[in-house]
């Protein structure tokens, strides 16, 4: 049986789910999305993710043709379609087809667009040994011009810095911001652990501010370790005791190299391990 795409209002074939060359979604990234896990046939924060995607689509002036608890209807309905019991769903809507320039007035009909498939980000091996990653020369996005908030659909900022990563044989990279300052990584959020504190940048770092991150804070307020939002730099990662990124593709993975420095001990820590363990169980609904 061919794999089923949820387009607009009904599932269809894969092959037979087309947008128009026109939609500026193609043209211009001018769209917004979510990706979202599935563990145990449950869709993991769906509410949440839903909502981060109307709050992006509000942000940009896109209105999005149904309302949210059909969204959500829409996520489940194709996971169901596609029998997905552990897997991952992309969620998409774009500003719909118009005219050749940038007028959003010109278009129509924006396009909802729901996959359901696997995805598996890292390999066992890395989740066991940790990553080595570099600093990107490509900053993130200043946030007076993009909100970092806004998850859309253009992530050529990203990519280049990932460009960047793969070039010097990373799976991941590191990106400041317009100061100087952490911000995050090309697809995830960063911690760190310091005298068995875990700190992450704040949301005015220049970060989205990720539902995995923010299970992975509350998580670890439940375990009593502290946390602190505060603002990084390159010395605090070179100096950290342990590093991990967070998100919803890679979850949680630990960092022990960075720009050829090694990281606490070289392997994965102990509170890395610990707050890994916990999400599991937590996102498996143990």
């Amino acid at each position: 049986m061919s794999q089923q795409i949820f387009l607009n209002d009904r599932l269809v074939p894969a092959e037979q789910a087309m947008v128009s060359v026109y939609d500026h979604g193609l043209l211009y990234g001018d769209g917004v999305f979510e990706g979202i896990r599935v563990y145990n046939k449950r869709v993991f924060l769906l509410a949440e993710h839903v909502e981060r995607l109307y709050e992006s689509a509000r942000a940009i002036r896109l209105e999005i043709p149904m309302p949210q608890a059909q969204m959500a209807e829409a996520v489940e309905k194709t996971c169901a379609a596609n029998s997905i019991v552990d897997g991952y769903v992309r969620l998409v809507v774009t500003r719909g087809a118009g005219a050749l320039g940038l007028d959003i007035r010109k278009t129509a009909n924006p396009q909802v667009i729901v996959i359901a498939a696997t995805i598996k980000l890292y390999s066992e091996e890395l989740y066991q040994q940790g990553l080595k990653i570099i600093t990107a020369s490509t900053i993130r996005n200043h946030p007076g011009a993009l909100s970092p908030r806004i998850k859309s659909l253009n992530y050529l900022n990203n990519i280049l810095a990932k460009i960047e990563g793969t070039d010097a044989g990373c799976e991941e990279t590191l990106m400041l911001n317009h100061k100087g300052d952490i911000a995050e990584c090309t697809g995830d959020n960063i911690f760190i652990v310091k005298r068995g504190i875990l700190k992450t940048p704040p949301t005015d770092a220049g970060i989205l501010e990720g539902i995995t991150r923010n299970c992975v804070v509350q998580l670890a307020e439940k375990a009593s370790i502290p946390v602190q939002e505060v603002t990084l730099q390159r010395h605090d990662v070179y100096t950290a005791d342990e590093c991990f990124l967070t998100g919803t593709a890679a979850e949680v993975i630990a960092v022990v190299e960075i720009d050829g420095r090694k990281i606490g001990a070289g392997v994965p820590g102990p509170i890395t391990q610990d707050l890994r363990q916990r999400f599991q169980k937590f996102a498996r609904g143990e």
